[in-house]
């Protein structure tokens, strides 16, 4: 049985979807599907967001929905300028990749130590079938430099300034090896969670359970 993944984030699929995907779920997004209906995510919190998103995406397309939504959260920012919800909306403007880099520098620069600003991403999934709704939020921790890589993560630029200590360079540069170590407890939270609660009998091959 198909299950849409209600994103258009070319990073949400790759990091989300695909490995789904690999192991052995029909996953389809709202580009398969061709759907360019736009859904207001007027909701308060990233779960609430996520909520929204299933519900709507689940009654257009009638399959068993999946949606994500996410919120940025600065130490030391002002309320009024917390990106939260809008992580790439400022002032009512949709900033392009460069912008948005930049915007975020300039916050490091304003309210940051000695060039990195820390914070943390604020994730809400859903999922929605049959009228029955399933949700987790997760909270991952995250720092920002206020210089930059050249590499731009399609998606997500902001992996263009997010620091990773541990390795001593940028999110971007990051080898596939080195993300998945890094990364791998937060998305395996969130992935764990996803099949956990997609019935077994939506495998794409039931041999693969």
């Amino acid at each position: 049985m198909k299950i849409l993944f209600a994103t258009t984030n070319p990073a949400k699929v790759k990091t989300y979807a695909s490995r789904l995907i690999e192991k052995g779920y029909e996953i389809v997004t709202l580009k398969d599907l061709k759907i360019d209906i736009y859904v207001e995510e007027n909701g308060t919190t990233p779960l609430e967001n996520a909520i929204i998103k299933a519900k709507e995406y689940h009654k257009i397309s009638n399959l068993p929905t999946i949606a994500m939504d996410e919120g940025l959260y600065l130490d030391g920012v002002p309320e009024n300028l917390q990106p939260g919800t809008h992580v790439r909306r400022v002032n009512g403007k949709k900033l392009t990749d460069e912008e948005m880099i930049t915007h975020y520098i300039n916050l490091v620069n304003q309210y940051g130590i000695n060039g990195k600003l820390t914070g943390y991403f604020q994730k809400g999934v859903a999922i929605l079938n049959d009228n029955q709704i399933d949700t987790i939020e997760i909270k991952a921790p995250r720092c920002f430099s206020n210089t930059r890589c050249e590499t731009i993560t399609i998606g997500y630029p902001l992996a263009s300034i997010q620091w990773m200590e541990e390795l001593n360079k940028y999110k971007a540069e990051l080898t596939k090896e080195e993300e998945n170590k890094l990364m791998s407890k937060e998305q395996k939270e969130i992935l764990d969670f996803i099949e956990s609660k997609i019935a077994r009998n939506w495998r794409k091959n039931e041999n693969m359970i």
